[in-house]
Protein backbone atom coordinates (compact mmCIF):
# COMPACT_ATOMS: atom_id res chain seq x y z
CA UNK A 1 0.00 0.00 0.00
CA UNK A 2 2.93 2.31 0.66
CA UNK A 3 3.82 2.38 -3.05
CA UNK A 4 0.22 3.05 -4.02
CA UNK A 5 0.11 6.05 -1.67
CA UNK A 6 3.45 7.26 -3.03
CA UNK A 7 2.25 7.09 -6.64
CA UNK A 8 -1.04 8.78 -5.74
CA UNK A 9 0.90 11.49 -3.89
CA UNK A 10 2.96 12.26 -7.00
CA UNK A 11 -0.17 12.29 -9.18
CA UNK A 12 -1.87 14.73 -6.79
CA UNK A 13 1.23 16.96 -6.64
CA UNK A 14 1.41 17.08 -10.44
CA UNK A 15 -2.31 17.87 -10.68
CA UNK A 16 -1.99 20.53 -7.98
CA UNK A 17 0.95 22.21 -9.71
CA UNK A 18 -0.95 22.21 -13.01
CA UNK A 19 -3.83 23.80 -11.09
CA UNK A 20 -1.47 26.54 -9.93
CA UNK A 21 -0.99 27.47 -13.59
CA UNK A 22 -4.56 27.00 -14.85
CA UNK A 23 -7.33 29.11 -13.35
CA UNK A 24 -9.95 26.40 -13.87
CA UNK A 25 -8.25 23.69 -11.80
CA UNK A 26 -7.88 24.07 -8.03
CA UNK A 27 -4.48 23.64 -6.42
CA UNK A 28 -4.86 23.27 -2.68
CA UNK A 29 -7.29 20.31 -2.55
CA UNK A 30 -4.92 18.21 -4.66
CA UNK A 31 -1.95 19.21 -2.51
CA UNK A 32 -3.92 18.34 0.64
CA UNK A 33 -4.56 14.90 -0.86
CA UNK A 34 -0.88 14.61 -1.81
CA UNK A 35 0.20 15.50 1.73
CA UNK A 36 -2.17 12.87 3.11
CA UNK A 37 -0.78 10.24 0.73
CA UNK A 38 2.82 11.19 1.54
CA UNK A 39 2.05 10.96 5.27
CA UNK A 40 1.35 7.27 4.64
CA UNK A 41 4.26 6.66 2.29
CA UNK A 42 7.10 9.19 2.61
CA UNK A 43 7.53 11.51 5.60
CA UNK A 44 10.31 13.29 3.68
CA UNK A 45 7.94 14.24 0.83
CA UNK A 46 5.20 15.16 3.30
CA UNK A 47 7.65 17.49 5.04
CA UNK A 48 8.71 18.94 1.67
CA UNK A 49 5.11 19.90 0.88
CA UNK A 50 4.40 21.24 4.38
CA UNK A 51 7.61 23.31 4.17
CA UNK A 52 7.01 24.59 0.65
CA UNK A 53 7.30 28.41 0.66
CA UNK A 54 4.17 29.00 -1.42
CA UNK A 55 1.85 26.12 -0.53
CA UNK A 56 3.16 25.07 2.90
CA UNK A 57 1.34 27.66 5.05
CA UNK A 58 -2.10 26.77 3.66
CA UNK A 59 -1.39 23.04 3.91
CA UNK A 60 -0.19 23.37 7.51
CA UNK A 61 -3.25 25.48 8.43
CA UNK A 62 -5.51 22.78 7.00
CA UNK A 63 -3.70 19.87 8.66
CA UNK A 64 -3.37 21.56 12.05
CA UNK A 65 -6.70 23.39 12.34
CA UNK A 66 -8.88 22.50 9.33
CA UNK A 67 -8.55 26.18 8.42
CA UNK A 68 -8.65 27.89 5.04
CA UNK A 69 -7.01 31.31 4.60
CA UNK A 70 -9.47 34.16 3.97
CA UNK A 71 -7.67 35.02 0.74
CA UNK A 72 -8.23 31.44 -0.51
CA UNK A 73 -11.91 31.66 0.40
CA UNK A 74 -12.30 34.88 -1.56
CA UNK A 75 -10.41 33.43 -4.53
CA UNK A 76 -12.72 30.40 -4.45
CA UNK A 77 -15.74 32.71 -4.47
CA UNK A 78 -14.33 34.75 -7.36
CA UNK A 79 -13.30 31.66 -9.33
CA UNK A 80 -16.64 29.95 -8.94
CA UNK A 81 -18.50 33.13 -9.84
CA UNK A 82 -16.47 33.57 -13.03
CA UNK A 83 -16.79 29.85 -13.79
CA UNK A 84 -20.55 29.95 -13.39
CA UNK A 85 -20.81 33.08 -15.54
CA UNK A 86 -18.73 31.47 -18.30
CA UNK A 87 -20.82 28.29 -18.04
CA UNK A 88 -24.04 30.29 -18.29
CA UNK A 89 -22.88 32.36 -21.28
CA UNK A 90 -20.90 29.66 -23.09
CA UNK A 91 -23.17 26.65 -22.66
CA UNK A 92 -26.57 28.35 -22.56
CA UNK A 93 -27.82 25.60 -20.24
CA UNK A 94 -31.43 24.83 -19.53
CA UNK A 95 -32.88 25.79 -16.16
CA UNK A 96 -32.42 22.34 -14.58
CA UNK A 97 -28.75 22.07 -15.55
CA UNK A 98 -28.08 25.66 -14.53
CA UNK A 99 -29.74 25.10 -11.14
CA UNK A 100 -27.83 21.82 -10.64
CA UNK A 101 -24.47 23.43 -11.34
CA UNK A 102 -25.40 26.41 -9.16
CA UNK A 103 -26.36 24.16 -6.24
CA UNK A 104 -23.10 22.19 -6.55
CA UNK A 105 -21.05 25.38 -6.59
CA UNK A 106 -22.96 26.86 -3.68
CA UNK A 107 -22.46 23.65 -1.71
CA UNK A 108 -18.72 23.95 -2.27
CA UNK A 109 -18.73 27.60 -1.24
CA UNK A 110 -20.75 26.88 1.90
CA UNK A 111 -18.20 24.21 2.86
CA UNK A 112 -15.27 26.55 2.22
CA UNK A 113 -16.77 29.49 4.10
CA UNK A 114 -17.82 27.41 7.11
CA UNK A 115 -14.22 26.29 7.75
CA UNK A 116 -12.21 28.40 10.19
CA UNK A 117 -10.10 31.15 8.64
CA UNK A 118 -6.34 30.88 8.91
Amino acid sequence: MRRVYLVLGFIFVATGFVGALLPVLPTTPFLILATTCFARSSPRLENWLLSHPRFGPALRAWHEHGAIPLRAKLLALAGMSVGFLLFWIGAAPGPILMASVGVLMLTGLVYVFTRPSA
